[in-house]
């Protein structure tokens, strides 16, 4: 600790996240536990309307990061919705519309870069193009992942091993199980009907995305040892790169956002019925801002938490409703021990009231550290496929139960939802996913290591 902050060298870094929020925040939460070390000064670099969205950032840190807008070409910005710039923004079909307005900032950031010459640039999965502008410019370039070290061990293996045919994967069997470059024992690995939606990827977006992720000088992960040292350690024995966690940046150490929270008057009116709520009674449920759920989806998890018996506190956004409509009758009938909220609600309050036992997700990188960061067992429903080998390791850890879903469809059952949320919440089965859940609070939490973490990435970068 005491090298760093003696050192005289001011690192300058600039970071370039993905537009979707998921990704901007984890960036901005970085660059905020970096400056608080005052050797570090960083460019943060995203749309207008994004920069606008961000939170505050704190005024002691003010000298160390700058945000700088850098506006969508009027070409691009004519195929999206008005003032879209973000994926929450757009509907699904537009996404790559989304992903070409991006890239049409290849002009503008390349004169951002020459002008400020940061010291180095943190990118994301996306931007395929900026390794090689980076490389032009002298300016070494770091993939920031939101998502753990087994995603990139997974889906993007070196291009030496693609073309061995000891190690071609062309079938769909060849994606339910680890791949054949995985050294040690795992369970990892995709369903039938994930790996039909894996397959249905267009193959130059899944080609952009192995070279924005293969053609860094640097990884860096949100992640740590203590959690997947087997799938770090494979990075960079795979692609012979350097491998840095910086740690999971736990929400607890984000923003202050609890701060902003207890002001917020939807706080006023969640918190007196948590209150009423047992110790550990509560199953909160959201979904993110991104997932679509279908009429199906929506009723069977409606009717699995009917049936569950448990209190819940269920997030589920107006745009999620738009096509689809909660069971005939649900909301009357469980109007004594649930809530269906449809606005934004304060996420890190709730899960970190003792009433709430466990956390019912999708699965996000997000929502998954957001989760065990307060020691809640998590019960996973995955919709994309990083998010199934979310819920595949946190079932391998013990902190995570999946439910069970049709291999051919993907389809799941009331029934299934309610024997889930059951042997997370109550039975003597699932007693081992509710200890290890608090156990790995413990570390998702600590702040002594998530400060080691963020002090040896500096002191790499400075060396």
């Amino acid at each position: 600790m005491s090298s760093i902050r003696n050192s005289d060298k001011q690192l300058h870094l600039a970071m370039f996240p993905w537009l979707a929020f998921g990704h901007m925040l984890p960036f901005f939460e970085l660059a905020k536990l970096l400056a608080h070390k005052g050797q570090v000064r960083i460019t943060f670099i995203s749309t207008p309307g994004n920069i606008n969205r961000l939170p505050k950032i704190p005024p002691h840190l003010d000298s160390f990061i700058t945000l700088v807008s850098l506006p969508f070409l009027p070409e691009h910005k004519a195929n999206l919705p008005e003032n879209a710039e973000s994926t929450m923004d757009v509907p699904g079909d537009k996404t790559a519309e989304l992903r070409m307005a991006y890239e049409g900032l290849q002009e503008s950031l390349a004169q951002l870069l020459k002008s400020s010459a940061p010291n180095w640039i943190l990118y994301d999965f996306i931007a395929h193009w900026l390794p090689p502008l980076a490389n032009s410019l002298n300016i070494p370039c770091a993939y920031f992942s939101v998502f753990p070290a087994l995603d990139t061990c997974f889906f993007h293996p070196p291009k030496s091993l693609v073309g061995n045919p000891a190690f071609l994967r062309t079938k769909i069997e060849d994606f339910l199980g680890p791949p054949k470059w995985v050294p040690f024992p795992s369970k990892i690995g995709l369903k039938f009907h994930e790996v039909k939606k894996f397959f249905g990827a267009p193959p130059p977006l899944v080609e952009n995305v192995d070279n924005a992720i293969l053609s860094c000088d640097l990884f860096v992960y949100r992640s740590c040892t203590e959690f997947e040292s087997e799938w770090l350690n494979l990075v960079g024995e795979l692609h012979k790169k350097p491998v840095i966690p910086v740690g999971f940046i736990p929400p607890t150490l984000q923003v202050r956002a609890v701060d902003e929270e207890e002001k917020n008057p939807m706080w006023a009116t969640i918190k007196p019925w948590l209150d009423k709520q047992r110790h550990g009674s509560v199953v909160y449920v959201a979904f993110g801002s991104e997932i679509k759920l279908s009429q199906e989806d929506i009723t069977e998890m409606a009717l699995g938490l009917e049936l569950s018996g448990f209190p819940f506190f269920w997030v589920i956004r107006k745009e999620q409703l738009s096509l689809t409509d909660l069971p005939n009758g649900f909301e009357d009938r469980t109007k004594d021990r649930g809530i269906v909220c449809k606005d934004w609600v304060p996420q890190l309050k709730i899960l970190a009231h003792e009433s709430i036992g466990a956390y019912f997700t999708h699965c996000g990188a997000g929502s998954v550290l957001e989760g065990l960061n307060f020691g809640r067992v998590l019960v996973t429903l995955p919709f994309y496929v990083d998010q199934s080998l979310h819920a595949r390791v946190l079932e391998e850890k013990k902190v995570g139960v999946e439910i069970p879903r049709n291999e051919q469809d993907g389809s799941f059952t009331r029934t299934s939802v309610a024997k889930s949320l059951r042997l997370a919440m109550v039975d003597e089965e699932g007693s081992i996913y509710r200890d290890k859940a608090k156990e790995m609070g413990l570390l998702f939490s600590d702040s002594h290591i998530q400060d080691r973490y963020i002090e040896n990435f500096i002191e790499y970068l400075q060396n």
